[in-house]
């Protein structure tokens, strides 16, 4: 068409300021009541290995290696130093991580309408509000791993702020901000990496043309784009994927799916129904829903490019800011997570900004003429979106309640299986988790983890010989499995093979230096094998690399008291209690090496704690009662050591012991 662009909307005049409170105030209110449930949500998934089982956040000195010496399957260094400051406010309560993603989000969320004003739109405060509620974002703010997400958007968008400022005036302060403020951004997830294409959009939806000038004020963003992009191309291919599979297929597989995804992402964001933790591959079918959904999308931008003069300028704005966001998630490159699925919730975090957005321009446009239906429906929007999402988040509770949920909408997920029996196991259902991982081996035979996974579990329950068959199917799979190697040591041990299990013990340290749990592993197999000397050696590498390791401060105990060495034993039991304080066999260890040294008045305290802690433990009511007999209490020992019998009929010694206590009882 030949015909001018139309200009964009005057930007709206700034409300009072105490109107502006009351909107933000709204806004946080809202959209903190309908993600509500996240605050509640625990540890899922690759959680503990972003969090709790993080050594690098738990080392005083560790900002110098997150920044310089990065260890992780990605570098994002600002997000991992952010997780290094959470530690040190609330450790491992999730609640924490939790309240500060949620915050971000919101903070986003106020971004955007500020942003959506500054664009022209009137009902910006809808735009920002309806990002904070849309289902589509919940994965995002209720995963604590995904902090990468709401930590990089709101310094994204910070960072457009600041270009608006430049575009306006020409200063070099705020474009120099905004290239600070987008290094940022991609040091904290690399996702953010469109925005250069965006600033190019911007320019053209403006001004109806890029010129040089815009070219060149956006050069600094493609250089830091290009150099961090590449550095997390590099981790992806190197780390993060390591010796996994991913069939990505050639170029045209590749465009096709991609494509697929486009469509996929569309719907979800339109229509946010259907949302699920753990996508199959299948769903980028070319079903012929997806293929509507694709055609729909392509036809809505070929409408919009067509009336480019008017209102298809605006339309392409947004529907461009919602592909470009979506170009480095949508299977063109290989990232570690497409070893599950090609999509995923999270991946759409920025990308619903466009929807939204035209959200929001759509109903400022429609209240120009009928203001109250505008605001009504505009209502009804906000409410349902945000329905959904207090039901989605609620979802996120824990670990169970997530892949049960996942199951129940895909049963045949290899992943969700698998993911579900790790939690089942966690929670002390060993038999349902042994359930899960072999329908998950069901689904998909080839896989090392789970067949390490079904070996731990079986390795748990006893039954030595079915775990060593999984474990040595995992190693056949995956030679370099350390994980596995550790667990068929801990199986040869128990099984009698002490010279089997040192061995593989080493082996699993080899391939991982500083595998913390390997260390107590392989102490154990030297204490079982009479090495002591040698064990505490490997006990206190544990404790260099993991000081808060409960297991290994308690094995290290219990080597001690084999070497006679009391008074180191019980500061180990101390340390074991610190880091574990509901660990009721840490107290009934410690009990015992204060009696043997003659404590018993510091003893009787610790195993009474153990017996609190755990009324089954039938070894803490039998130390107890010979606590309490040793100081001529022989009434209060009798009731203990009837408890302890109770529970465990075939503890002779501890009959005999009630015995001796009923004659000094009757001789009193």
């Amino acid at each position: 068409m030949s015909s001018a662009p139309s200009r964009p909307s005057p930007i709206p005049p700034a409300p009072r300021v105490g109107r502006t409170l009351l909107a933000a105030a709204a806004l946080v209110l809202i959209g903190a009541f309908f993600l509500r449930p996240a605050l509640a949500g625990g540890w899922l998934w690759d959680d503990e290995t972003e969090v709790t089982e993080n050594r690098i956040l738990r080392d005083p000195a560790g900002l110098a290696s997150i920044w310089l010496a990065p260890a992780g399957p990605d570098y994002f260094p600002l997000k991992t130093s952010v997780q290094w400051l959470e530690w040190r406010a609330w450790g491992a309560n999730p609640a924490g991580y939790h309240a500060a993603s949620l915050a971000l989000h919101l903070a986003s969320a106020l971004l955007i309408w500020r942003l959506l004003r500054r664009l022209g739109v009137r009902w910006g405060w809808l735009g920002g509000l309806l990002f904070a509620v849309h289902p589509l974002t919940v994965e995002s703010v209720a995963w604590a791993a995904e902090l990468k997400n709401t930590l990089s958007l709101p310094l994204l968008l910070l960072a457009l702020d600041a270009w608006l400022d430049f575009d306006a005036d020409g200063r070099t302060p705020a474009h120099a901000r905004s290239v600070l403020l987008f290094t940022a951004a991609l040091l904290a997830k690399s996702s953010v990496v469109m925005l250069p294409l965006i600033l190019l959009l911007h320019a053209w939806w403006r001004r109806g043309r890029i010129t040089r000038r815009d070219l060149v004020a956006a050069a600094p963003f493609f250089v830091v784009a290009l150099g961090l992009g590449l550095v997390t191309v590099r981790f992806q291919q190197h780390v993060a994927i390591g010796g996994w599979t991913i069939a990505a297929g050639g170029p045209l597989t590749r465009m096709a799916r991609a494509g697929w995804a486009l469509g996929f992402y569309f719907v979800k964001a339109v229509i946010p129904t259907g949302l699920s933790p753990l996508y199959l591959p299948t769903v980028l079918s070319p079903t012929p829903a997806l293929c509507g959904s694709l055609a729909g999308l392509l036809l809505l931008a070929g409408a919009s490019w067509w009336r480019r003069a008017t209102w298809g300028r605006h339309l392409l704005f947004g529907l461009g800011f919602f592909v470009f966001n979506l170009l480095p998630v949508i299977g063109l490159l290989k990232m570690s997570y497409m070893r599950y699925s090609w999509v995923a919730d999270h991946f759409a975090y920025i990308a619903v900004i466009g929807i939204t957005g035209l959200a929001a321009a759509g109903f400022s446009a429609w209240a120009t003429q009928s203001p109250r239906i505008a605001a009504v429906a505009a209502a009804i929007l906000v409410a349902g979106l945000g329905g959904g999402s207090l039901a989605y988040a609620a979802v996120f509770h824990d670990s169970a309640s997530l892949w049960t949920y996942a199951l129940d909408r895909d049963p045949a997920s290899w992943a969700a299986q698998s993911n579900l029996g790790r939690a089942e196991v966690q929670a002390g259902a060993v038999a349902e988790g042994i359930a899960h991982y072999r329908a998950s081996l069901a689904l998909r035979p080839e896989l090392a983890e789970t067949h390490n996974n079904l070996g731990y579990a079986l390795f748990l329950v006893g039954r030595s010989d079915d775990a060593m068959a999984e474990l040595r199917a995992a190693l056949r799979l995956d030679p370099a499995y350390a994980d596995a190697h550790s667990n068929l040591g801990n199986a040869l041990a128990r099984a009698g093979d002490v010279a089997g299990a040192i061995r593989e013990q080493a082996e699993a340290i080899r391939l991982r230096p500083g595998f913390a749990d390997a260390e107590v592993n392989l102490g154990n197999a030297l204490t079982q094998a009479g090495r002591v000397p040698e064990a505490l050696t490997h006990y206190q590498e544990a404790v260099r690399l993991q000081p808060d390791f409960a297991p290994a401060h308690f094995n290290w105990g219990v080597a001690l008291v084999q070497a006679g060495r009391l008074p180191e034993a019980c500061a180990q039991f101390e340390a074991a209690a610190q880091a574990a304080p509901a660990d009721a066999r840490t107290w009934n260890q410690w009990g015992a090496a204060l009696a043997q040294s003659g404590r018993l008045a510091e003893a009787e305290a610790r195993f009474a704690r153990a017996v609190a802690l755990a009324p089954r433990l039938a070894a803490a009511e039998a130390n107890l009662g010979s606590v309490l007999l040793q100081e001529n209490r022989p009434a209060e020992a009798i009731a203990h050591y009837e408890a302890a019998l109770r529970i465990d009929p075939s503890l002779t010694p501890v009959r005999r012991n009630l015995e001796f206590a009923r004659q000094r009882a009757a001789g009193r």
